[in-house]
């Protein structure tokens, strides 16, 4: 029977973060003599080597790497437990850990957060945005509570609970006086010839954006600089006459500012629904659980 005491699971969480024994031992107020010890006692008990040493520091061998993964599972448990047993005394409060891509912002992600700030102001609110594959990471690696986002290659429905929230057409946007304004309407295939700003390959949005080109003719590659930024993005499209593709509720906010314009042309691209990804057959900390029934309160 695998038996982990909870400083050695707090050391492997540490020695991820870390890669080098002696900043994981500062990190946990221990000595680095007794952080080896505590390494070497799992490492013996579990018949493995779990870190490789290098000349400056260390890395994870694979069952390293499964039994961090674990560690963190279980340290998030041991996190959510005292947030909800702090909530039954004290009422909702504690930290809530958002990641999402920047097309569930405008729609999704502000309106509830300024509606769950009012109801819970005790709860201390964080938001990282990214695309879906940085977002799911970080929700695999337990650094965010859930995420509003869209399964990508590499993550596995097995691993998420997911329930649908908004589904949205695609626009592209350019700057105010661009070109494209001369005519009442574009043609598809003329976009083929324009400069864009594309977020990176294997992306939902430019995989269909690749697709829907090809299929009027369009072969050649496409003239584009790459971001998964959506400041990088605006900033690009806002100052010169490229174009990109956003869903259509954050082609309106940035219209609404007066930073960009929908080009008038319409496109037959729609992405997956932007969905509450949260991991599956783990507890939500309360916080989180009361955010996501606040998000499926939505018409």
């Amino acid at each position: 029977m695998l038996r982990v005491r909870p400083r050695q699971l707090l050391l492997l969480a540490a020695l991820d973060a870390e890669r080098h024994l002696g900043r994981a031992a500062q990190s946990m107020n221990v000595t680095q003599p007794a952080a080896t010890k505590l390494l070497l006692q799992l490492e013996e008990s579990l018949g493995e080597k779990l870190f490789v040493r290098l000349a400056r520091g260390m890395r994870p061998t694979p069952s390293g790497e499964v039994l961090i993964r674990y560690a963190r599972r279980v340290l998030t448990d041991f996190g959510a437990v005292r947030e909800e047993m702090g909530a039954l005394r004290s009422g909702l409060s504690g930290a809530l850990r958002i990641g999402a891509v920047p097309g569930a912002v405008p729609a999704l992600l502000a309106p509830a957060l300024l509606e769950y700030r009012r109801r819970h102001p005790q709860v201390a609110l964080s938001v990282s945005v990214g695309t879906s594959d940085v977002v799911l990471a970080q929700l695999a690696r337990g650094d965010v509570d859930l995420v509003l986002g869209r399964l990508t290659e590499g993550f596995s429905a097995q691993e998420f609970a997911i329930t649908p929230l908004l589904e949205e057409a695609m626009q592209v946007v350019v700057r105010k006086g661009h070109p494209a304004f001369a005519r009442k309407r574009l043609q598809l295939h003329e976009l083929g010839d324009w400069s864009w700003v594309l977020q990176p390959a294997g992306s939902p949005q430019r995989g269909r954006l690749e697709a829907a080109l090809r299929e009027v003719g369009v072969h050649q590659r496409l003239d584009y600089i790459e971001t998964a930024s959506s400041t990088v993005t605006t900033a690009l499209v806002a100052g010169s006459d490229m174009a990109a593709l956003m869903p259509t509720s954050l082609a309106a906010h940035y219209a609404r500012l007066g930073t960009l314009r929908v080009a008038p042309i319409t496109l037959p691209i729609r992405l997956p629904a932007i969905d509450v990804i949260v991991p599956r057959g783990q507890p939500l900390p309360p916080a989180a659980q009361q955010f996501r029934a606040l998000l499926l309160e939505r018409p």
